[in-house]
């Protein structure tokens, strides 16, 4: 009984930890596209919300855009990204930012690194609070059971 009290919140850390690396590889696909990348004009496909949530919970809806662009190699690329201005519409034309090398990883977000940091650094406070949460549950989860060992004979 007690392992179930060491175990999910090692299996919690463990996705917060995914998390923290999900969002880490993001931003720097991102500012890499900035940097060293190319633009291209890209033409909005479609635009549709995916909503999760609802029951007991809050519900959250993410705005979603479908671009196509051409390289200047000629390919013909299409990706889909998320948390897109809500003023474009399908139709529409925008600047994509992409590493030549691997333009499925484009970019339709106008250069923005202070708010790229600041969303990225909001996301790691979150992750690494629930981090220390855990760490701080089974380290007095540890001492209880320490504890209650220690009295009963």
């Amino acid at each position: 009984m007690e392992l179930l009290f060491y175990v999910v919140p090692c299996l919690m850390i463990a996705l917060l930890v995914v998390g923290i690396t999900t969002a880490l590889r993001r931003a720097r696909q991102i500012g890499q596209a900035w940097d060293g990348g190319v633009t291209a004009q890209a033409r909005c496909l479609r635009s549709y919300t995916r909503t999760s949530g609802g029951g007991d919970s809050s519900v959250s809806t993410t705005l979603h855009h479908v671009y196509e662009f051409i390289t200047q190699d000629g390919r013909v690329i299409r990706f889909d990204e998320a948390n897109g201005p809500s003023t474009v519409v399908e139709g529409d034309l925008v600047t994509v930012h992409y590493l030549p090398d691997r333009p499925e990883r484009a970019t339709a977000h106008a250069p923005a690194r202070g708010k790229l940091a600041a969303g990225t650094g909001c996301v790691l406070a979150f992750y690494g609070v629930g981090i220390v949460f855990c760490v701080v549950f089974i380290l007095v989860v540890h001492f209880m059971f320490s504890a209650v060992d220690t009295l009963l004979p």
